[in-house]
């Protein structure tokens, strides 16, 4: 049963002060000077209130890789960063390329009870670039996927991404494109740059990127389908995207939070926690994306959580496995890099990590407004304290943070998924029957 709350005094995202009122997992009022006999009141004086954050793009690893990630801890590692429904990559073994696979991750998802998971399916089978996978199946399955991608790897055939964005548009649904050229990438370590050639690692040139969204876009005009650019991470890749806009395209991008603040000059100590596809670039396209988002011309921030057992990362860094985790660390990079740095309010904030992902992905219950009658899936979350990031923030199995150590804003102090509080003063909720 989910609980009667009375949240007073929350910024509804971050204006004006207002009571929410929480009843049968429903905002039931929002106002000033609401009152409920019974009610649980939570002080929410100088508290932002967003509705639950939705990411498109997480890495659960179950099933098949559980050494990194289930379903269960990443699911706790969402609830703590604020968000209440998470979009799973295909890229588990077996790959979720079949109806029975993504009901599979979409039953674990249920039975874990914090966030909404939302099954992501393949493009190809088994992500091989070689046939399309059973899409229709996975429409049709109690999963009903809307987001098919291979990412990880790159639908590179220009045939094989053509017949997808062909066969989703039965069903309204989207192709999410891992943009990266395999033969300009073999061995890529690094972006392709100064610090690539000071290091002696192989570069990963932009144009890699580039290339393949400049394609897509033109096939995704051409048949008149959806196109989500993952990861999007250089200048260029944002010229493209706005120029595609412009010209009525029907295709969104995303970025990471670690391409909102990161470079690769953070790769000259070979700490692998900083080695990611695609992977962190110069300052110019640092600032290139920041302005993207903030313009339009990118959509969402997406974490692109990507957790790895600590042995795939104490290594050299040519062993080393790509990938970061980014689920309880991403509102707060927000903040850093957009919200104080005057780029986002609070309510763009809303908009690019709940409202426009809820809609890609055509998930609904999700991004809505904070207003009577809508699910009661949101998030308090307080700017005003600093401090470094610490591996006790981190709620899943994983530890490969790029941020442990630095000095970030802000702390999610509650998170509510359908009226039942997942994260609660702080701290995460352990619901009865559920071992992590």
């Amino acid at each position: 049963m989910t609980a009667t709350l009375l949240i007073r005094g929350a910024r509804l995202d971050g204006g004006g002060a207002a009571d929410i009122l929480i009843e049968d997992g429903l905002i039931a009022d929002v106002g000033s000077g609401l009152d409920r006999a019974g009610a649980t009141v939570v002080d929410a004086d100088g508290l932002v209130a967003l509705p639950g954050l939705v990411d498109l793009h997480t890495h659960l690893r179950e099933p098949g890789f559980e050494a990194s990630e289930t379903v269960l801890t990443g699911s706790r590692a969402a609830a703590a960063g604020g968000y209440t429904a998470v979009f799973a990559m295909p890229n588990t073994s077996p790959v979720a390329d079949s109806a029975g696979v993504v009901e599979q991750v979409l039953t674990l998802g249920e039975e874990a009870g914090y966030v909404t998971v939302q099954p992501i399916g393949a493009v190809t089978v088994g992500q091989k670039g070689e046939r399309l996978a059973e899409l229709g199946a996975m429409a049709e399955s109690r999963a009903k996927v809307r987001v098919f991608s291979d990412d990880g790897f790159c639908v590179w055939d220009p045939l094989i991404m053509r017949r997808a964005l062909e066969y989703v548009k039965a069903f309204d649904g989207v192709v999410a494109q891992h943009a990266q050229d395999p033969r300009l990438t073999e061995g890529a370590q690094l972006n392709e740059g100064a610090v690539s050639a000071e290091l002696g690692l192989t570069g990963w040139p932009a144009v890699a990127e580039e290339s393949i969204i400049a394609r897509d876009v033109l096939l995704a005009e051409h048949v008149g389908s959806r196109l989500h650019v993952c990861h999007l991470s250089t200048a260029g890749s944002v010229d493209i995207i706005r120029w595609a806009k412009r010209r009525g395209v029907d295709v969104t991008a995303e970025v990471t939070p670690h391409h909102l603040l990161l470079t690769d000059e953070l790769a000259r100590g070979y700490d692998a926690r900083f080695k990611v596809n695609p992977p962190l670039r110069r300052a110019e396209d640092v600032q290139a994306v920041r302005e993207g988002l903030a313009d339009g011309t990118i959509d969402i921030v997406a974490t692109d959580h990507a957790p790895h057992p600590a042995e795939a990362k104490a290594c050299e860094w040519a062993a080393a496995a790509n990938g970061m985790v980014g689920l309880e660390s991403a509102l707060r990079v927000v903040q850093h890099a957009m919200v104080d740095t005057g780029m986002l309010t609070w309510a763009d904030v809303a908009r690019v990590m709940s409202r426009e992902p809820a809609r890609i992905g055509r998930l609904s219950g999700h991004g809505t407004p904070l207003t009577a009658g809508q699910p009661a899936s949101l998030t308090l979350y307080d700017p005003a304290p600093v401090r470094a990031f610490d591996v006790d923030d981190l709620r899943g199995r994983s530890v490969n943070s790029p941020y442990l150590g630095r000095e970030l804003p802000g702390e999610v102090l509650w998170t509510l998924h359908r009226g039942v509080p997942t994260v609660a003063d702080g701290a995460l909720v352990d619901r009865p029957g559920v071992d992590a």
